[in-house]
């Protein structure tokens, strides 16, 4: 892929049209290449390790990864193990976590083109410590299949917004779900857990952040420049969900996939001010009060979202994908 020119939002995003929030015309564009399976009919044919060994593979055009994620979904993706889910061990250490208040300025003005608000920022801050148990992190957010057997078992009627109709959508089993609630998330992870016996539950915001950046202050998972070819957001991505770990340069130093990208991801936490902070009252607050803190970028959203250290949360417009990963207490 190659970097292209930022679009031109310049407003707050929330006082747009969805579309006009994510950079897109009013009337239709053809927008990239095409996303199908005309171009690599040879995936077909192959076994789904392989197909993984593809779709997991920095070297092959995303067109292809892409591909071969479209057919796991279809085949059976291996990766996708709904009672035991690929996890990534974090150690315990102390990690240095927020963000210094004198960079609110300059983040805000290189992302000033997705209507970046200072306030937004400013939630970030300030700087912090804090000791953190070794915990483990889901190397994919929760899955639409992972999902479907959650509802199966329980008889939830915690549907998720993106399935039309309520309808399951199958050709999408290896995409993460969205949009549902933090309830919904929540009640998942215990679900989850009663029927394993082992401790899912969602990540703490300082575990989240910790598990993309390695926890040495790095802007987005894989370093400090945003690259748009590494998370599927609204710069170059296909303006859908993606198949899991089709993003292989933008996996966090512990291995993590999607956590810049793909769907914005619930954590355990409702906002509040960091310690030493002061509380930001922006849209958020304003119109939902308290509200359960999310990290991640979206298919729907610019890269600013996608940032290690960005705090956000359910707005409720259809450009919010909101979806979640697990994490594990060992």
């Amino acid at each position: 892929m190659t970097t292209s020119t930022p679009p031109v939002v310049l407003a707050n995003p929330n006082t747009l049209s969805d579309r006009a929030a994510m950079g897109l015309p009013d009337s239709f564009r053809a927008r990239g290449p095409h996303w199908g399976l005309a171009d690599h009919r040879d995936l077909l044919s192959l076994e789904a390790d392989a197909l993984v060994a593809v779709a997991e593979d920095p070297a092959e055009p995303f067109t292809r990864r892409h591909a071969a994620g479209t057919v796991l979904g279809m085949v059976g993706d291996p990766r996708i193990r709904p009672e035991d889910p690929p996890m990534a061990d974090v150690p315990a250490a102390r990690v240095q976590l927020g963000l210094d208040p004198a960079q609110v300025g300059p983040v805000t003005g290189r992302w000033r083109h997705a209507g970046v608000e200072e306030e937004w920022i400013a939630k970030e801050c300030p700087v912090y410590e804090r000791d953190l148990p070794a915990f483990r992190i889901a190397l994919h957010p929760v899955t639409n299949v992972e999902y479907r057997l959650f509802l199966e078992a329980t008889g939830s009627s915690l549907l998720p917004s993106s399935w039309r109709f309520g309808v399951y959508p199958e050709r999408l089993a290896n995409h993460p779900v969205w949009t549902v609630s933090a309830e919904a998330a929540d009640a998942y992870a215990a679900w989850l857990a009663r029927r394993t016996g082992r401790g899912f539950r969602l990540p703490t915001e300082a575990e989240w952040e910790y598990a993309a950046s390695g926890g040495d202050g790095r802007e987005f998972p894989w370093g400090d420049d945003f690259r748009p070819e590494c998370a599927n957001t609204v710069e170059e991505g296909p303006l859908t969900t993606s198949p899991i770990g089709v993003y292989p340069a933008g996996r966090s130093p512990f291995g993590a996939h999607d956590m810049a990208g793909n769907v914005e991801e619930y954590t355990a936490d409702d906002y509040g001010p960091y310690p030493g902070g002061e509380a930001v009252a922006d849209d958020l607050a304003v119109t939902r009060g308290t509200y359960r803190v999310a990290r991640g970028g979206s298919f729907t959203r610019f890269g600013d979202l996608a940032r290690c250290r960005r705090r956000h949360g359910w707005y409720e417009r259809d450009i919010y994908a909101m979806g979640f990963r697990l994490a594990e207490t060992p």
